[in-house]
């Protein structure tokens, strides 16, 4: 029986590990410079990582899953596809790279495993996770099972219109939720007053009118994409994850109220919206659970 599972997310800046044991306790958590685009540092940080924690727990009896950005093969062996960032990272197989039993696993996949396990979302089994940073992301559990589509793309919820006249996405998409509230529009968003989501957020606080047109307006976007989710999949959980979702009260009490306007509540039926619970760790988390449940020992 495996007793011990490491979960490693792979950023474009760090990465991220975590172990835990078969019932799901941490027993340990490690952060390293991935040096981004230089591949062989840091699949050298992942291996003598593996290797360290080997020698603690004097075991070969691991399972390693891996999260990381990008689409997985059908297999969960290696990332098939992921454009533009840590290059070395498509198609690797990591199995034979650390001969340990390894499961991949996209990163938003991961932090939405671990909410739904141990997180925010425990033993619900219709959710939806959205991660609200520099874009946004996003990943779907039905009927208690990741949701990846036939194309293994399902959960890209950044890209749904929220305004078909806006300007295009990255994926083409004309006026995304990603360009709705994503930190990476914000100086588009406000004319060039602000250059991130940080900066937004304190003058809103300060009571700047236009700080508050704007962060308001993102976040009444924000619940129409949230309110089309709940008419599209119906989930009971809505957990919203990223660094903007650490804006409290000034997201989630505005958004209650957006909500309020915008869900059908059939039969008086509400989807929860949460916060994460696991913050920056939940990839490594969740690819530990993934892994986990791959190796069936629970």
């Amino acid at each position: 029986m495996i007793e011990t599972i490491i979960g490693i997310d792979l950023g474009g800046t760090r990465i991220k590990a975590v172990a835990i044991n078969a019932y799901g306790k941490l027993l340990d958590e490690q952060y390293q410079s991935t040096k981004d685009g230089d591949d062989e540092t840091w699949k050298k940080a992942v291996a003598d990582l593996v290797i360290q924690w080997k020698n603690k727990w004097r075991t070969q009896n691991l399972a390693i899953g891996i999260s990381a950005p990008g689409l997985p093969n059908t297999s969960n062996s290696a990332i098939a596809f992921m454009p533009g960032r840590l290059q070395g990272l498509e198609n690797f197989e990591w199995s034979s790279f650390l001969q340990l039993r390894s499961f991949v696993l996209n990163d938003a996949v991961a932090a939405m495993i671990a909410e739904a396990r141990f997180g925010a979302a425990k033993d619900r089994k219709n959710i939806v996770m959205i991660t609200l940073g520099t874009g946004v992301g996003g990943a779907i559990l039905i009927n208690g099972q990741p949701y990846l589509g036939a194309f293994g793309k399902a959960g890209h919820i950044g890209h749904m219109v929220i305004n078909d006249e806006g300007q295009k996405d990255i994926c083409g998409m004309p006026g995304s939720l990603e360009d709705a509230i994503g930190n990476v529009t914000v100086s588009r968003r406000s004319g060039g007053r602000f250059t991130s989501t940080q900066e937004l957020l304190k003058a809103y606080r300060e009571g700047d009118e236009k700080a508050a047109e704007v962060w308001l307006t993102s976040v009444k976007k924000l619940a129409i994409g949230l309110a089309s989710l709940t008419n599209i999949l119906s989930p009971e959980t809505i957990v919203l994850g990223g660094g903007i979702s650490e804006a409290g009260a000034d997201l989630f009490d505005p958004l209650e109220t957006y909500m309020n306007q915008y869900e059908w509540r059939t039969g008086g039926n509400k989807t929860s919206v949460v916060k994460a619970q696991f913050g920056e760790k939940a990839g490594a988390i969740g690819a530990a659970c993934f892994a986990l449940e791959k190796t069936n020992i629970v």
